[in-house]
């Protein structure tokens, strides 16, 4: 198998991140949206990689095979945002979400996040059960707080409380 490595984003990912989350949105989940609606896409760094956010990829062999963003929103909170991983790099033997997630989760603890939430569509029915897997807890929309953006696809939404969060 080979290396996998998880970097944060640069603008040299900028083309296969975008082609990789439309693709599995579009292709794989018949989902209705376009890059246009998602302008975060455009400017990753702006969007994501400012106050205690940050995006990162996983990458193969030079290949982008999986995303994930923490996109800072206040009060050391964060929304868990573009978890991607393209299909064929899926599952238990390659481990990158599972590895993207760890990252994610580590940079908040290390940043004084107490709490990542995230929304997710109903189609995505595996991530369902890789985030409840992982320590996230399923929760009401009227839960979220008022800063958490909210993406008109997602209907179910979770959160997870962060360990060794400095105070």
């Amino acid at each position: 198998m080979s290396h996998v490595s998880i970097c944060e984003f640069s603008e040299a990912y900028e083309k296969q991140v975008s082609e990789l989350i439309l693709h599995i949105q579009q292709e794989e989940y018949n989902i209705e949206i376009t890059k246009d609606d998602q302008p975060d896409l455009m400017n990753i760094p702006a969007f994501y990689q400012v106050r205690k956010g940050n995006f990162w990829v996983a990458e193969i062999g030079g290949r982008v095979v999986g995303t994930i963003s923490l996109l800072d929103i206040g009060n050391n909170e964060v929304a868990l945002r573009k978890m991607f991983v393209a299909e064929e790099y899926r599952g238990s033997s390659f481990k990158i979400a599972l590895r993207l997630l760890n990252r994610a989760i580590s940079w908040a603890a290390d940043h004084s996040i107490k709490t990542i939430f995230l929304g997710t569509t109903p189609q995505f029915l595996a991530a369902h059960r890789f985030y409840q897997k992982n320590g996230f807890i399923k929760i009401d929309q009227k839960e979220l707080p008022s800063t958490f953006p909210i993406v008109k696809v997602d209907k179910f939404f979770y959160k997870f409380q962060v360990e060794n969060a400095a105070e």
